[in-house]
């Protein structure tokens, strides 16, 4: 049995789809335990009845069409409109855009491919450094993680049995906190007044970007309103949002064909797919996993050597940020968050915090040297080596571990919005 294990393993290592090395481990684990394999499938169907899981296809569905249309553009434009004059107008606008559309698609690689060609060369117009400009959209591509309707927010809900409205409203004051502290960075790095004095609109040009962009500007409105505001639950904001997004891109504007809308539904469907069967997989080895007491083992050992709080959270933030730097944010969620929230838990970590913490810690290693995907991603859509995305991407990684720092020995930061609106 330890022979079929390693081979598994082996498999892994030679590119192996994820889902199936998980339930093969599960199903191998079972076996060894004498537990009938049927338990495997019970907690796939089980997984499948939660309620919370219905918001992912719909969210997916949704920033799919967004990404597909002209909406990032019309986002930009108006935001340039608005906020261009002041200093450093146009990278506080990309910073915005590329947080408000990640929050919606959920993925950083999204943000970069679909803004990346928009946002450098419009920074290189206005006299920002070819490597300020880079290092800022490639670290601002996973700014919106921590921003509803985050995707990784509503997995990670799932797999904590966490409230996914606490969560939503827990990631704000992190999000808005890492946001300014790179807005002022990038208020020090402005080209200068000269170029901002070519920024303002006038009235009649900002009433037509407006009336551009009318369409996109209710979203967020619906949906934090919506949700807040008691009118409905995050399933069913999920399904309001997907709906809206659809009667706009493809009735009311005609950007989307309706065979582009097959293959969208298409290739948002196979991404849930495959989201499904990763989560449902290891929810089962998570099962397996408890029954064994592995995660309270692996407290009692952790608490032999280290008794401070303070000191877990130190060791913890280490740990995931070389996860965030080898694994996708998706497989990282199903394959670490059951291990490390029991552990967690012992040591007094709010569940709703530590997922804030899980998040920005994964968020911070999509851009780090040396193998962040997120650098990747950009050397491949900059055409630059992606040496030169290291050195790019280094001040705002400075920035974005000062914030975790705070977010970390901070819960309140977190959990204030979540007792006074929870």
């Amino acid at each position: 049995m330890t022979a079929l294990k390693l081979l598994t393993l082996l498999f892994a290592l030679l590119g192996t789809p994820l889902f199936v090395v998980i339930s093969a481990l599960a199903l191998l684990s079972f076996h060894t335990a004498g537990i009938n394999l049927s338990a495997v499938i019970i907690e796939m169907s089980r997984l499948a009845e939660t309620p919370m899981l219905v918001s992912l296809p719909l969210f997916i569905f949704a920033g799919t069409l967004l990404a597909e249309s002209r909406a990032p553009e019309r986002i930009l434009q108006l935001s340039q409109t608005f906020l261009g004059w002041l200093p450093g107008g146009l990278a506080v606008v990309s910073l915005a855009v590329c947080a408000l559309f990640t929050a919606f698609t959920g993925a950083s690689g999204v943000t970069i491919f679909a803004l990346g060609g928009l946002l450098l060369p419009a920074l290189l117009r206005d006299g920002y450094q070819e490597r300020f400009s880079m290092g800022l959209i490639t670290s601002s591509g996973s700014l919106g993680l921590l921003f509803p309707p985050s995707l990784p927010l509503i997995l990670y809900g799932v797999i904590s049995e966490s409230r996914i409205d606490h969560l939503f409203i827990a990631g704000i004051l992190p999000g808005l906190l890492m946001l300014a502290l790179l807005t002022a960075y990038a208020i020090t790095k402005s080209p200068g007044v000269a170029t901002r004095a070519k920024k303002r609109r006038t009235v009649r040009e900002m009433a037509l970007v407006l009336r551009q962009a009318a369409w996109e500007l209710p979203l967020p409105v619906i949906l934090l309103g919506g949700i807040y505001g008691g009118f409905f639950v995050a399933g069913e904001a999920a399904a309001v949002t997907a709906l809206y997004v659809l009667i706009v891109e493809v009735v009311i504007r005609r950007e989307i064909s309706p065979a582009q809308l097959v293959a969208i539904m298409n290739k948002s469907m196979v991404l849930f797919g495959g989201i499904l069967i990763i989560l449902a997989a290891s929810m089962a080895s998570t099962n397996y996993l408890i029954d064994q007491e592995v995660p309270m083992r692996l407290f009692a050992l952790i608490r032999d050597y280290i008794s401070s709080k303070y000191t877990f959270l130190l060791l913890l933030n280490l740990f995931l940020l070389i996860v965030g730097t080898l694994l996708d944010i998706f497989s990282a969620l199903v394959l670490v968050v059951p291990l490390i929230l029991p552990i967690a838990t012992g040591y007094g970590v709010d569940p709703v915090h530590l997922g804030i913490i899980f998040l920005t810690n994964l968020q911070i290693g999509y851009c780090t040297p040396p193998i962040g995907l997120n650098l990747f991603m950009a050397s491949y859509r900059f055409e630059r080596p992606v040496i030169e995305l290291y050195r790019a991407t280094l001040p705002f990684i400075a920035l974005l571990l000062l914030t975790l720092v705070v977010i970390t020995y901070l819960p309140w930061l977190s959990l204030a919005l979540v007792h006074v609106l929870g």
